[in-house]
């Protein structure tokens, strides 16, 4: 199936700019190896040009056109990109998989949540201002205050490879719908649906300015975004040592950031559960999205009366897994993104060999594949809490298994860990559930499933997965700055001072 690839160049100030270096980037179809167009390689020098459209985007009479125009002005917008891009739903998806690797069904499905996202956030800027000048109870009754909630300003939003358009999405709509004026910084291994997010804001009429979109490599593109002084916060999703070094630069001028790093989240099964649904909501938080999610409940700690019968199951629904091109019907398994990506998982399952665990399943490429970066979903066991394995996020369809006697042990093995992403238990006892969630230390809890997302609901981590919330009413708040109005209105005078004898 051949699938045009638009040429694009970057998206600054409402339309499409050359680099000014001229710089370009082969795209890779991680399925053939082949290269199937490039990407235009935005420098500081093209950062600075989006920048400065961002902030006169802001400023733009009076701030009237976007900045403090009524949200329902703004969801107008939001509402006219969700529609546009259902409208081009297969297109986008069809792009997306080829793109960054990931099944068809699931491109298709992450842009109906893209869509659903930009809807949800138009609902939240009409209501922004219902919430303007919310009144504030204050102690004393020669005084009336209430809060007011502005755009932050220029914001910086870095983006990964893993769902392109939908990670993309969780920062520009929310940015929007706040009033903020954004630049957005994909990944360079997978921006082509992010560059048809540009064309489809010019159909729509987006005020120029108010999304700009930058490809590029992080330390070219990414790097002068996060330091520059005239962009007002970064919202950044990726590695935890990336997120260290955008957390650096935005220290040097106190800049906001919020970070959704790393992840090597548990998923404790109990021995009371059906071993065919627990079997599959394993696999699914684990081999979904081809393994690449931060969230991924990629160690497995199973109960150890059913460990053995547990792990057969599992193995069975492996082999039952259609690993092909991501446009075959029913495939549910594509290729990792990159070269690189494949090296380095392949790196670690041999580590974990020679470490002296046991790869009960998978560990290399699929036999019947010869091109590609395709890696068998892998199961690891014998397992010790000391292995790189157990430690360090992969980012692949490698899961890792240790067993446990007690509750309190699960949990033990469930936080050893520097990351607190995600964590997921599975239990027929629905008390056990609750001790354990709440034993976890994660910001994110499933209970009897695993990586469910939906887009009312917070999403982000604790200790090295990052702070700050994305998603909800919580991805909203990302992008406003509270402002207090106190007025004094008495009639008295204020009294503090002995005022000066009258003349």
């Amino acid at each position: 199936m051949d699938i045009p690839i638009p040429s694009r160049q970057l998206f600054i100030n409402g339309d499409w700019k050359s680099p000014i270096l001229n710089k370009r980037i082969p795209v890779i179809n991680p399925s053939t190896q082949q290269t199937i167009g490039d990407i235009p390689a935005a420098t500081k020098e093209d950062v600075d040009a989006a920048v400065a459209a961002a902030k006169t985007a802001l400023s733009r009479n009076k701030g009237a056109d976007w900045a403090s125009a009524s949200g329902a002005v703004r969801a107008r917008y939001l509402r006219a990109i969700a529609a546009k891009v259902t409208e081009k739903k297969s297109e986008l998806a069809k792009l997306e998989a080829i793109d960054s690797g990931k099944p068809l069904d699931e491109a298709a499905w992450d842009m109906d949540d893209v869509a659903g996202c930009f809807e949800f956030y138009a609902d939240l800027a009409e209501k922004l201002d219902a919430k303007q000048k919310a009144p504030v109870s204050l102690p004393m009754d020669t005084f009336r205050s209430h809060v007011l909630k502005e755009p932050i300003g220029v914001v910086g939003l870095i983006t990964p490879w893993n769902y392109p358009m939908l990670m993309a999405t969780w920062k520009v709509a929310p940015a929007l719908a706040a009033g903020c004026a954004a630049i957005l910084k994909p990944s360079e291994l997978a921006s082509l649906t992010c560059l048809e997010l540009g064309e489809i804001c010019k159909e729509v009429g987006l005020p120029p300015g108010v999304l700009n979109i930058l490809t590029g490599l992080g330390p070219e593109a990414g790097a002068p975004l996060a330091s520059h002084p005239d962009v007002d916060k970064i919202a950044f999703t990726g590695s935890s040592a990336t997120g260290s070094k955008i957390m650096t630069a935005a220290a040097q001028l106190v800049k906001p950031v919020s970070l959704e790093l790393g992840g090597k989240s548990p998923l404790i099964v109990f021995e009371d559960v059906d071993l065919d649904k627990a079997a599959e909501w394993a696999i699914f938080g684990c081999f979904w999205t081809n393994g690449q999610i931060c969230s991924a409940t990629s160690r497995l700690i199973v109960h150890e009366s059913i460990a053995t019968e547990f792990l057969n199951r599992m193995v069975k629904w492996i082999k039952n897994i259609k690993i092909s091109d991501p446009l075959e019907e029913g495939c549910r398994l594509g290729p990792v993104v990159s070269e690189g990506q494949y090296e380095k998982i392949l790196k670690f399952v041999s580590n974990a060999k020679s470490e002296g665990a046991t790869i009960l399943t998978g560990g290399s490429r699929p036999e019947h594949l010869k091109k590609g970066f395709f890696v068998e979903p892998t199961i690891i066991t014998d397992v010790t809490t000391s292995m790189q394995i157990w430690k360090e996020e992969v980012f692949g369809p490698v899961l890792c298994v240790k067993t446990f006697s007690t509750e309190e042990e699960a949990i033990d093995l469930a936080n050893d860990t520097i990351y607190g992403l995600g964590a997921a238990v599975i239990s027929n006892d629905l008390e056990r559930c609750e001790r354990v969630t709440k034993a976890f230390k994660a910001g994110i809890v499933w209970v009897n499933c695993s990586q469910p997302c939906f887009t009312q609901a917070p999403w982000g981590g604790i200790k090295r997965s990052g702070f700050g919330r994305e998603l909800g009413e919580w991805g909203l708040d990302n992008y406003l700055s509270v402002k207090q109005v106190t007025q004094y209105i008495s009639d008295e005078p204020w009294g503090w001072y002995q005022p000066p004898a009258k003349l």
